[in-house]
This record gives C-alpha cells, sequence and structure tokens, in this order.
C-alpha cells in the first residue's frame, strides 16, 4: 500500500470511528462510550492489530492535529460571552485558577517524579489538567513531547469528567457556578462537555474556567521553561 493509501486509511478510519462513537454516546450517554475515549482506543487497537507505527498513523491524521489552532482561537467567545461573570466573580475565579493549576502541574511533577519517570515524559504530564490546544503548546514550551501531552490530557478528562459526578454527590456544592468550576478545571473539555449535560448554566462555568485554565498555563509555559531548564 502506497503513503498516500495509508494516510486516506487511518484518516478515514479515524472519522468513521469518531462518528460511530459520537452516535453511541448520544444514546447511551456513559462517560465509558465518551468519543475521545473509543476512538483513541479503538485506532491503537487497529494500530497494534496491523502493526503500525505512530508515524504511518499520524501521516494521515495531522491535518486533524492542524485544525487544533483555529479551536484555540475560538476559545476567545466563551470569555467574550461571558464577560459579565467575569466581572462578578473574578476574584473567585483567579483564586480558583491560580490554586487549580498550581495543584495539576505541581501533583503531575511530584508523581512523574517519585514513579521515576524519563524527563520527555515528565515534562509532557505537566499540561495534562487543560484542553489539548494549550496542552500541546505547553509542552512544546517546556520540552515535552505534544503528542504525548495530548494523550495525558484525553485520560485525564476522562477520569475526571467520571470522578466528577462521584464527587457532586459527596460534596456539598450546591451552586450550578461552583459545579462547572469543578468540572471545567479538573476534566477540562471531557468536563465541560459532562457540565452541559447537568445543566446549562454549569457548562458555561465549566468552559470559562477551562479556557481561562488553559490560557494561565500557556503564560506560565515559559517561566516554567526556564526554572526547570
Amino acid at each position: 500500500m502506497s503513503i498516500e493509501a495509508h494516510a486516506l486509511f487511518w484518516a478515514a478510519a479515524t472519522l468513521g470511528i469518531y462518528l460511530l462513537s459520537h452516535r453511541a454516546h448520544r444514546r447511551l450517554g456513559r462517560w465509558w462510550t465518551s468519543p475521545l475515549l473509543v476512538t483513541w482506543l479503538a485506532c491503537f487497537v487497529l494500530a497494534l492489530s496491523l502493526h503500525a507505527s505512530y508515524g504511518e498513523y499520524i501521516q494521515g491524521t495531522h491535518w486533524l492535529v492542524t485544525l487544533l489552532g483555529p479551536a484555540t482561537v475560538a476559545f476567545a467567545m466563551p470569555i467574550y460571552e461571558q464577560r459579565a461573570m467575569i466581572r462578578r466573580h473574578w476574584p473567585i475565579l483567579l483564586a480558583g485558577i491560580l490554586s487549580g493549576t498550581t495543584i495539576a502541574i505541581g501533583s503531575s511533577w511530584a508523581l512523574a517524579s517519585i514513579f521515576d519517570l524519563s524527563p520527555a515524559l515528565r515534562l509532557s504530564l505537566l499540561p495534562r489538567s487543560v484542553s489539548t490546544p494549550f496542552a500541546i503548546a505547553f509542552a512544546e514550551d517546556v520540552g515535552g513531547v505534544p503528542e504525548l501531552a495530548a494523550t495525558c490530557v484525553v485520560i485525564t478528562g476522562l477520569i475526571g469528567a467520571a470522578l466528577g459526578e462521584v464527587l457532586m454527590k459527596w460534596l456539598p456544592l450546591r451552586s450550578s457556578f461552583a459545579r462547572g468550576a469543578l468540572f471545567g478545571m479538573g476534566a477540562h473539555g471531557a468536563g465541560t462537555a459532562r457540565a452541559r449535560q447537568v445543566g446549562a448554566e454549569e457548562g458555561s462555568v465549566a468552559g470559562l474556567v477551562m479556557v481561562l485554565a488553559g490560557l494561565t498555563s500557556v503564560l506560565v509555559a515559559p517561566i516554567l521553561a526556564r526554572c526547570l531548564h
């Protein structure tokens, strides 16, 4: 099979699996039917069964990664739409995002140090708690592997969205603002999607917190890179 045929196959396989899993997720609504999880696992299993390398896979799907650039620019919309909320709650938002970002990066570094992970893997784990476009930019700045960082983001988001439902039952989070912030800070994109299922305001707050946390991490990345190197 030619290089062009390989690229076309992986692009078609990825999109086909995503569309099918999206339909299944809309019917079942379970976290384990999330298109992010199903597509990732299915493509991984397919690549293993065909003995395909990551390089062969990315040749056909690199254009999907390129689309993350416009997606990052589109993140400005939630900030503009929620500007009134930012003005009302900016002290809480600032404190929560700064503390959440610090805990996320610090815990990632601590766990990587405990398990003695390689420097590349350690640096790629740092942005696991922000959405994929920001995580890729963060990983590039600090010297990590962008593709590996994106994988860590997906895993963190899926686990966070699942645990978020459990935490809401145990924690006294009565306001929609607090529930949305929980999902947006802890599980970024996957958490925002789950928050929208809980309520409209929860989804708006989660999306806002996700974007602001991503912007904060990208701004912090150059400073962190200097400290680490």
